[in-house]
């Protein structure tokens, strides 16, 4: 169970760093809300997975830890008002600066524009 939590954790950290660092803000906002559940997930399992087990009621001391689970809550809930928050400002950008990238600046475009002229005429 712990190894398909981690290769998840991996997984989706790997991927919220390759979108992070893309040129356009949308994937950098998606990055940033696959990075915050890999934190949560990390988070999560921080405490103790267990299966077919209660919480924390019971006699034994087989118990999962309450605390991770709380974090995680409040988590998810302070990462979707962010992440609302930060896509607010991505429409605001795009909207007046005429383009969604990072750095704000327009991508050159010569070469895309002579497409026609580079064509061999047969």
């Amino acid at each position: 169970m712990e190894l398909l939590y981690a290769s998840s954790v991996g997984v989706l950290v790997s991927c919220g760093v390759f979108l992070i660092l893309r040129s356009r803000t949308f994937p950098v906002v998606l990055g940033l809300t696959m990075f915050s559940y890999a934190v949560n997930l990390f988070l999560f399992s921080s405490g103790r997975l267990s299966l077919n087990q209660a919480a924390v009621l019971g006699t034994s001391t087989e118990y999962a830890d309450p605390l991770p689970q709380a974090l995680v809550l409040t988590a998810i809930v302070i990462g979707f008002a962010m992440t609302a928050f930060v896509v607010i400002l991505a429409i605001r950008g795009r909207t007046d600066l005429g383009n969604d990238h990072v750095d704000g600046q327009v991508p050159d475009t010569k070469n895309h524009n002579n497409d026609n002229n580079n064509k061999v005429k047969v």
